[in-house]
């Protein structure tokens, strides 16, 4: 059974950091792109960052210079480290694949608010 398990959300201050984790069973992680997903209320799911196989990682321009995406293969984890968050960052946070996103593998998310 595939999971992709994301956490480490949660509500912080404007400027401030969280890390997000994303732990896959049931897929042989290393052979797919990962990315990070949000999604704001009233607001259609955006892609936020994705990391390849190789690791190469590109950004939405919103978030670019201020998160980081990451992953541990071994792990079968990858990370969403996201600084200077701001208000227009808040939304539920998931990871899937890229580009193309599978829909048995969206998860529960997980929520991350900042407050102004």
């Amino acid at each position: 059974q595939v999971q992709l398990v994301e956490s480490g959300g949660g509500l912080v201050q404007t400027g401030g950091s969280l890390r997000l984790s994303c732990k896959a069973s049931g897929i042989i992680f290393s052979i797919y792109t990962i990315a990070w997903y949000r999604q704001s209320p009233g607001k259609e799911r955006e892609w936020v960052a994705r990391i390849s196989t190789g690791g190469t990682a590109a950004y939405d321009d919103s978030v670019r210079g201020r998160f980081t995406i990451s992953r541990d293969n071994p792990k079968n984890t990858a990370y969403l480290q996201m600084n200077s968050l701001k208000p227009e960052d808040t939304a539920v946070y998931y990871c899937n694949t890229n580009p193309f996103v599978r829909v048995g593998f969206w998860g529960q998310g997980t929520q991350v608010t900042v407050s102004s």
